[in-house]
């Protein structure tokens, strides 16, 4: 399986999924581009991870090419958030790509039906997971973005990680700013090379999000010190994560 990251909007990404002449779509935010990335490819369906107008705008113009199924939570099925959602899935539920079976990670926070989706050793985030950071805590709480956060990094390190937007470089420039470290300070290296080369920087390794992410490390000593620093007890885990959640809401 191979992925293709499709930049839409001001910073968004979709993702095509390309298998033997076969297409999935995660996340159209919009149609142009992504329809411009199926030439020439059947698509199969279209996966959703939640129901944010930047991750689902170009659903309809993609089923105007013909009908697929559309992929998304059984809670934004519940409550209509997702037009055209015609399939609802959760935690422990599987998604097939032809030969290829993948799994349904429920990870609300960002939104009560976030979820994720895991397969050909890809990781689809939304914007629950960001390179080098986590979203904004929209419709859950504190604790239970964590607890989707934890759930997440628990997954096999080697798989790549695909978020919803690009904002690895600010995420790093925080988690910098918030506990400078050698490894954070690489990786934020790396990532403005790529972006000076036009290239975006997802498509990484599960691991270093273990290594330089502040939401994923938050029982690290130096992040624990840092949001002790914000005035939250380090030896809370959601004192510590809201701490920082809130520290970059300002950021």
């Amino acid at each position: 399986m191979n992925v293709r990251a499709v930049p839409c909007l001001s910073d968004n990404y979709a993702y095509v999924l390309v298998q033997d002449g076969h297409a999935v779509v995660v996340d159209p935010s919009e149609a142009a581009p992504v329809l411009a990335a199926l030439e020439g490819l059947t698509l199969d369906a279209i996966w959703l991870t939640h129901h944010h107008w930047d991750h689902v705008g170009g659903i309809e113009a993609l089923l105007a090419r013909g009908a697929v199924p559309v992929v998304g939570s059984r809670h934004d099925l519940a409550e209509q958030r997702i037009h055209g959602q015609t399939v609802a899935v959760g935690q422990g539920d599987t998604v097939r790509f032809g030969a290829l079976e993948g799994r349904v990670h429920d990870i609300p926070g960002h939104t009560l039906g976030a979820i994720a989706y895991e397969i050909g050793g890809a990781l689809f985030t939304g914007d629950t997971l960001f390179a080098g950071g986590c979203g904004r805590v929209f419709e859950g709480t504190m604790p239970t973005m964590r607890a989707s956060i934890d759930r997440l990094a628990a997954l096999d390190p080697a798989l790549r990680v695909w978020c919803g937007h690009e904002y690895t470089v600010k995420n790093l420039e925080f988690a910098q700013a918030l506990a400078p470290e050698p490894a954070v300070a690489a990786r934020l290296d790396a990532a403005r090379a790529l972006r000076a080369r036009g290239e975006p920087t997802v498509g990484h390794p599960l691991a270093d999000e273990r290594a330089t992410n502040p939401f994923v490390r938050w029982g690290a000593p130096a992040v624990q010190a840092a949001a002790a620093r914000l005035g939250a007890d380090p030896t809370d885990p959601d004192a510590v994560f809201g701490a920082l959640r809130a520290a970059k809401d300002r950021w």
